[in-house]
């Protein structure tokens, strides 16, 4: 799923005090960077088995490697179709949530994209509520 559209998004935004996500689609925003940053370094850590151990390099050519490395990975997705590699999630279970599907169902099978973009807004909206409501955040508590 994508970000929200014109919320804040990247991680900086959200540092220092009284910047906390205000709404659901801020903390939607928040958690989806973090998941982001999470998963490409799992790709990474896939793909390049020298960032599955601290490397003994100097701060600087560590830098210098990660940058390399994005640039080789990058040129590949692009270039190269055939481009598959194993992923290696340490943690399954957050990145197993997918759109719900009943594939028994005809009609989601041949939805249009209209169909399938306002689908999966539905969703993200509620999943965005779901998690405003369990950070603690309810229109009761707010209103005492």
């Amino acid at each position: 799923l994508a970000p929200f559209l014109g919320v804040r998004y990247h991680l900086q935004e959200f540092g220092g005090q009284g910047r906390a996500p205000a709404n659901e689609v801020e903390l939607f925003n928040l958690r989806h960077s973090r998941n982001v940053i999470e998963r490409i370094f799992d790709i990474f850590k896939s793909r390049f088995t020298i960032f599955k151990s601290a490397p003994p390099f100097p701060y600087t050519t560590q830098t210098e490697i990660v940058l390399a490395c994005v640039g080789l990975h990058n040129f590949l997705r692009k270039e190269c179709r055939s481009d598959e590699f194993p992923v290696e999630l340490e943690n399954e279970s957050s990145s197993s949530s997918s759109l719900p599907v009943n594939e028994g169902d005809p009609e989601l099978v041949f939805q249009t994209q209209e169909q399938q973009r306002h689908n999966a807004n539905e969703w993200r909206v509620g999943i965005a509520l779901d998690m405003w409501r369990d950070a603690g955040h309810n229109d009761s508590n707010e209103n005492q």
